[in-house]
């Protein structure tokens, strides 16, 4: 865990942070920013609110309309595998699976119907092959265009992490059998230590060191900048955000979030196609 930072807090003094999941949470079902969401993170954070994304996108990946912000600095990525400053640079925490770990665990999943990734430094690698089967494995035209628009081709991704022999951020398969996406989340944990899995899209599953996860990530962060946990405040939807709804300070999950999630919430909002995040805020953090 990051230790807290006397500088940040005394140049920023935030009065707490709102942590934001994207997908399902801040961004509607077109994967937009309305300008209502817009018009209320920044009334947040003229209040004095730090206003973090959080998601399991890489921080290229977060859309542009989110990422140009201007009250956006800091960013919880990859699930909570980094969390960092983004107008600096400068990475405040991390929790990456070793390379050879993820090799392993790729060789195992080999023997599936399925394509897998990876998230490495910012950026996002597949098998050129599998590349070309993300069609079959998911009808989300969404999560297709982000897959493939996202995905940089490489020869063969397990030799390519051995060449490279650097850490990891996450890995993640795509199936469309329903029972393979079952039996993996069941059996990889079980054969492989230190990971978490969890699941973001209905045929998928994404795997992190398990202290990647985004209530460590964000307990960092306030630690970091001398904000008092109770003072966190946690949008999401997912079953990856359930760790920082449990451990924000306040715990916000949309009408949209499965049965789950709800079950861990201190308020539900509205969904996120009827502004949720800004009625959340406006009721939680702007009274």
């Amino acid at each position: 865990m990051a230790a807290a930072h006397p500088q940040a807090a005394t140049m920023f003094n935030y009065k707490g942070i709102i942590a934001l999941d994207l997908d399902g949470t801040l961004l509607d079902s077109r994967k937009e920013l309305s300008q209502t969401n817009k018009d209320t993170l920044a009334q947040a954070a003229q209040a004095g609110w730090a206003v973090v994304p959080t998601t399991g996108r890489f921080y290229g990946a977060i859309p542009q309309i989110v990422r140009e912000l201007p009250f956006i600095r800091y960013a919880i990525t990859v699930n909570g595998a980094e969390v960092a400053d983004v107008t600096s640079g400068e990475v405040i925490y991390k929790a990456e699976i070793p390379y050879e770990q993820a090799v392993e665990i790729m060789a195992f999943m080999d023997n599936y119907p399925l394509i897998y990734d990876c998230y490495q430094a910012g950026e996002a690698f597949m098998t050129a092959e599998m590349k070309e089967h993300i069609d079959e494995m998911t009808e989300e035209v969404q999560y297709r265009k982000m897959l493939k628009e996202l995905r940089q081709p490489v020869n063969e991704l397990k030799a390519f992490l051995m060449d490279k022999k650097q850490n990891i951020q996450k890995t993640q398969f795509v199936t469309n059998e329903p029972n393979v996406q079952k039996q993996l989340l069941e059996i990889l944990p079980q054969k492989f230590s230190d990971i978490v899995i969890s699941v973001t899209a209905k045929n998928n599953a994404e795997i992190n060191n398990v202290r990647a996860n985004k209530g460590e990530a964000l307990w960092a962060l306030a630690d970091y900048l001398g904000v008092p946990r109770e003072n966190t405040v946690a949008f999401g939807d997912a079953a990856n955000d359930l760790s920082m709804i449990k451990a924000a300070g306040t715990g916000i999950v949309m009408a949209n979030a499965s049965e789950e999630v709800k079950s861990v919430a201190d308020y539900i909002t509205l969904s996120n196609d009827e502004d949720g995040v800004a009625f959340g805020i406006k009721e939680i953090c702007l009274k």
